[in-house]
This record gives C-alpha cells, structure tokens and sequence, in this order.
C-alpha cells in the first residue's frame, strides 16, 4: 500500500527497560501517544488486564519505539501484518517472526474458522522480564540482527498465561483490600451521626473519655490514698469475709444464709389482704366517677387518693376535672387529663376561682394547653395565681417560652414546677423563667427537654437560692463540668438530685456531690454507663443521709454496693439496683444487716439472688412494705410462701394485671417534701 494511502499510524510507546513490576504498575509500559479512545472502549474486550492497562487492542498497522537495553538508541518496530514485525536499526531492519499461530495481540486463531481465541494474551508479554527471553534468549546480541526462533507454542503461551494471571489477581485483591479499607475508614467515620450506640458500646466509647479526665481534674490526684476511709475499709472487710467463707469447707452458700422458711399454712394466714372500708368506698367511686355529683367538703387528701384511682383507671373526663375545679379549691391534682380538648379545658379554667389554689397538677395536658389557651385561662393576666406555690405541666408538648413567660408573670409565688417532657421549651426561655423566681424556687424538674442546653441555663440555676431539687434526667448536654458548677454554687442546700440518662457523666461529678453535698437525701444515678464502684465510694464517704437511691441498670460490682449499705445503708428506705446483674449475696447480707429501715426494695432482674438471701432479706427488714421482683424467675414458692413479713408486697413474681401496679411502679412524690411551705403573698 502506497504512503499516500495509509491511514495516520497510531504510535505505541514500548519501554524494554522496565523490570516486571514496573511494567504492571505503569500499565505494561504502553503509551497511547493519540489519545482518542474513551474509557468505554475499554470495556469492551471483556477483561481486566485491557482495563488496568489501558491498553487498547488493535488490527491495523502501528509503529512501536523502544529503547535498547544498554544504551539510549532507539530501536524501531514496524509491524506489517498479523504475527510479523521488523525492527529498524537505523536503517537496517530485522524481521520478527514468530509463527506461534497467533495474531498480532496474542489471540489464538481458530484453524477451523479462523477466529481469535476470546482469551486475550496482551501484547505487553513483549516487554522485558522473564517473559521476554522466550522471544530474545541469551544469545541474541544486542543491536544486532535478531534472528527468528522456533519456540514450543504451547510451553510459551502457558507461561505467559500463568504469569499475567498471577499478576491481574494479585492487582484485583490489591484493589479489593484498598477498597474495603477505605470504605469501613468512611463507614467509621459517617457511623457515629446515625448510629444508636448500646451500653456496652457507649461504655467502651467513652472510656478513654473518662481516663483522660480524670487525669487532667488535678484534685482527684490529692486524694488517691484513701485506704483509711470508711468506703474501703467496709470493702476489705467484705472481701476478707468472702475469701475465709469461699475456703470454707461448709460451703459458701450454706454458711453464708441460715434462713428458715416459716410453714406454708402460717403463711397464709398472715398474708390474708384484707382491704379497708375506705379503699372499698374509693374504689367503688372510682369506677363510677361519671356518677359523682359533687366533690364539696371533701378533704383534700382524699380528692388526691381518687384523682389517683380515677387517673388509673383512665376516665378523667371534662366531668370529673370540672368536680374538681368547682367552688374555690386549693389543690387540683390530676395525672392524666389527655382525653381533655381545647374547649373543654377552657369553659372550665376560665371560671375557676384561684385564688386560693396552691397545687395544681395538670399532666399530659398537650393536647388541650397550648400557649394561647394557657393565656386566655389560667395566665390571662397578672397574679392571676396569688397563692400557686407548685405546679406541674408533665408532657405539656405545646408548651413554648410565650407561656412559659406568661405562667411566670401569672404565679409569683410559685416554689415548684415540673416542665418534664416539654419538648418546645429552649435554654432561653428556662433562664429567663428562674431569673424571675431567684429567691423562691426550690425544685425544679426538666426531664427529657431535649432543647435545652445544660451549660447555657447554669448561670441562671446558680443565682437560686433556695434550689433544693433538681432534674436533669434524659438531657444529654449534662456532663461533669455541667455538675461540678452547679453543685459548687448550691450543693450545700441540695436534697434531691436527678441525673437518670446523663450518659457523659463519670465517677468525678459523683466525687463533687460528695464533698459538695452533705444534706443529699435522694439522688437517681439510673443508665449511667461510665459510673465504676468509685463513685458509690464518694457518696458514701460524704452523702451518708442518702433515703432514696436509684441505681438501675449500672455495672457496679456486688462488693462495692454491699459496702457502700455497709456504710450508709442505715438511713435508706427506698433502695433499686434494678438490672444490675452482679448483685449477689454480699449486697442481700449487708441489706439484712444495715438496711432493716427500708420500705422499698427493687431487686428486678437480679437473678444471682436466691431464695434464701430473699428470705433473710424480708424476715429481717420489718419495715419493708414493697418488694419488686421483675424478671426473677430463679424465685420459688419456698420464698412466697415462706417468709414471715406480714407487711410486705411482692409484686413481678406472678402475672397479672399491670394496673394494679401502677401507683407502686410509679409512686407520685409529693412536692415540697424537704421544706414546709412558705407564704409570699
């Protein structure tokens, strides 16, 4: 063909110097010097090496230069046709011919058809390596002619085959392993802002958190030898106790409880429940409160005993708030009014007289207590509420910063209020509500509000004075510094303390309220994932009037709770460690032995609790009116009806209704039970 009739020559760049590895990296030394083809192309020969290469496969003539192996002269490949080429050395050309039965690209001809094979032997098996010197051996000198050489086809193209399969699998789990790693680098990265971390995730996660603060806090370094305290000493001498009985040759179980279980016929006869005439009555009037016609000159105490039983029972209607609301009342206390709408809600409280009303409970009131419908009734002008020392809002989720305003202009003697689960209100409007309130508010409750945050609102809950109570519980922002601010500026008048759910705090804040604290009566530590046994040793080495603790779903050791009994055990009446799955034997003996003031005793869950620590546990605290049992199913009837505590009910053990356990699973306390109430008017 003539040179005015050739089609533009394409130019491949081939580099002989370049050992095996480099070859592979650099796409087997080729250069696409045209630069035309798209990387779709690429695809289309169905294999990687023609994809990792970028290699593009050819039938028309080409030019391909290299370099000698020695020295910088070009050596110059002329390919002809199909299975031959030339070499130019300057000017004087070798021919290369193989006949391997192979077309120029390294596919096998079919003899029948004249085909190529569909596997494809690339052309950089003529680069330099291992592979080359079956084409060039040893005794081929170097720009010189190279002569034609008569190679075993099937011994050449099984080693090449071996070799490039070796290497595109070695490439393919390189790439393999570069990719899974840099996904799970993502996957880790992305993870933490929609993952849902468990506790046992959360308490690795913030360990290192934890070590680091307690590194940098430089007053926990002062007091690491505190051997002599009353915490540790209580600690060494259960364990010494429990290694002497553990080598025992009695066993341990049996020289640890001796405990008897009375006869099942006496039993019985002292656990016959037989209700009163008053709760008969209650509870009658109860189930029939659509029928009550009036409620005027019942006392107080009993209208809040059958607002109970009628909250229960799930029928406050319109009806039974307006018996409540009617004349001029002084305490109104419903726990459930959700079935109230807005309308409802409003022809009552509009005409409600209040100027004597002191206590007002109105809980789950978010369907019918919006802002504007708290401004047209209970809020609607100044000192609308004279005499309202508390007040409780519990799931008010319509509630705003607007009302909450309102609310505060409207009752400037309030002392108390509940905003728990009012999910509207913001950091702001809680500050700017206690500001108004610096010198009288005593307990305050903010439970679940997840808009507000904890470190904005500490200036203000630092200005009052006379805070005794306080819950933050389920607010995340609420960590150690959070703690040791507030307790700093008023530990010192502080009864009660809520932290249920604030999973950044660790064993220093509880160190804080320790030496902060000295009058702390009751204190909720429930969820706390990073709390360790330290921290029960603050509190009992500084709290030791605690009367209510929650301890659920911690990991604090058996020992560390039967010491902290052993020290401050005496002044409790209600205790739960509920779910805390290393509660055993220590804990019930130093209950039996330290706690026989109790009243309440949760112990769900605690399934290394026999029938025998059970017993010891009730024949030995006589006070004891409530035991829960939730999830121990290791418990028996030789327990039940065993024991000989007339006065105490066990509830979780047997199925049954839920309802009949409501007051006793979620107990009301009464609001300003630390401080009697003052006057402001």
């Amino acid at each position: 063909m003539d040179s005015g009739e050739k089609k533009e020559k394409e130019k491949w760049g081939l580099d002989l110097n370049l050992s095996i590895q480099e070859e592979f990296s650099t796409g087997l030394g080729f250069q696409d010097f045209l630069g035309e083809e798209k990387e779709a192309e690429n695809d289309h020969l169905g294999h990687d090496f023609g994809r990792d290469s970028d290699f593009r496969m050819r039938e028309r003539d080409s030019v391909v230069e290299t370099d000698d192996f020695t020295s910088s002269k070009r050596l110059r490949y002329t390919i002809e046709e199909k299975g031959k080429a030339k070499v130019d050395c300057g000017g004087s050309q070798v021919n290369l011919d193989f006949d391997l039965n192979l077309d120029l690209w390294g596919f096998e001809k079919d003899p029948v058809e004249g085909k190529m094979d569909t596997w494809p032997f690339e052309a950089g098996l003529l680069s330099s390596g291992p592979v080359m010197h079956n084409f060039f051996p040893d005794s081929v000198e170097r720009n010189t002619q190279v002569e034609n050489y008569d190679v075993p086809r099937k011994d050449i193209v099984f080693e090449q085959r071996k070799e490039i399969a070796l290497s595109s699998v070695r490439k393919r789990q390189s790439r393999r392993k570069e990719q899974k790693l840099m996904q799970r680098e993502i996957a880790r990265n992305v993870a933490p802002r929609f993952a849902h971390l468990g506790p046992q995730e959360q308490m690795k996660q913030h360990k290192e958190k934890k070590v680091k603060l307690r590194e940098v806090d430089l007053e926990m370094e002062l007091d690491l030898d505190d051997s002599q305290s009353p915490f540790s000493l209580a600690l060494e001498a259960i364990k010494m106790r429990q290694t002497v009985r553990k080598g025992s040759l009695t066993g341990f179980s049996e020289s640890l409880f001796k405990w008897v279980p009375a006869k099942a016929k006496d039993c019985d006869a002292l656990k016959r429940d037989v209700p009163t005439l008053l709760d008969l009555s209650l509870n009658a009037l109860a189930k029939n409160a659509d029928a009550i016609v009036s409620l005027e000159h019942v006392p107080d105490k009993l209208r809040h005993r059958l607002s109970q039983l009628v909250s229960d029972c799930g029928v406050v209607d319109a009806h039974f708030v307006e018996l409540l609301a009617r004349g001029s009342p002084t305490e109104i206390r419903l726990r459930n009014i959700s079935r109230l709408t807005e309308e409802e809600f409003s022809k009552i409280f509009s005409v409600c007289d209040t100027k004597d009303l002191t206590v007002l409970q109105l809980d789950l009131c978010g369907r019918c207590m919006p802002d504007y419908i708290l401004n047209g009734t209970l809020a609607r002008s100044s000192h609308r509420l004279p005499s309202l020392a508390t007040i409780s809002l519990k799931g008010a989720h319509r509630l705003s910063d607007i009302g909450l305003t309102q609310l505060a202009v409207s009752a400037p003697a309030l002392q108390s209020i509940n905003l728990s689960q009012c999910s509207l209100l913001t950091s702001q409007g809680i500050s700017d509500f206690v500001s108004c309130f610096e010198s009288t508010l005593r307990e305050l409750y903010i439970d679940d509000c997840q808009n507000i945050d904890a470190t904005i609102i500490l200036p203000a809950l630092k200005k009052l004075k006379c805070l005794e109570v306080l819950s933050v519980a389920g607010i995340e922002t609420v960590c150690d510094n959070f703690v040791i601010g507030l307790v700093k500026a008023r530990g010192i008048n502080m009864k009660e303390l809520g932290f249920a759910n604030c999973v950044q705090l660790t064993d220093i804040s509880l160190r804080i309220v320790g030496k902060n604290c000295p009058n702390l009566c009751a204190l909720d530590l429930s969820y706390l994932h990073n709390l360790t046994d330290s921290a029960l040793k603050h509190l009992a080495n500084g709290c030791q009037s605690i009367r209510r603790l929650k301890l659920h779903r911690n990991d604090f050791s058996d020992e560390a709770i039967a010491a902290f009994l052993e020290v401050s055990g005496q002044s409790l009446d209600a205790l739960s460690v509920n779910n805390i799955h290393r509660v055993a034997h220590n804990t019930a003996l130093s209950i039996a032995k330290c706690s026989r003031n109790l009243v309440s005793l949760d112990l769900s869950w605690c399934r290394r609790l026999t029938d025998e620590a059970l017993g010891m546990i009730v024949d030995s605290c006589l006070s004891l009116k409530l035991l829960k049992l939730f999830g121990c199913t290791q418990i028996t009837e030789a327990f039940l009806n065993g024991h000989s505590n007339p006065m105490v009910r066990i509830i979780g053990c047997k199925t049954g209704p839920v309802l009949e356990h409501l007051g006793a699973l979620e107990p009301q306390e009464n609001p300003l039970r630390y401080s009697p109430l003052t006057s402001f008017c």
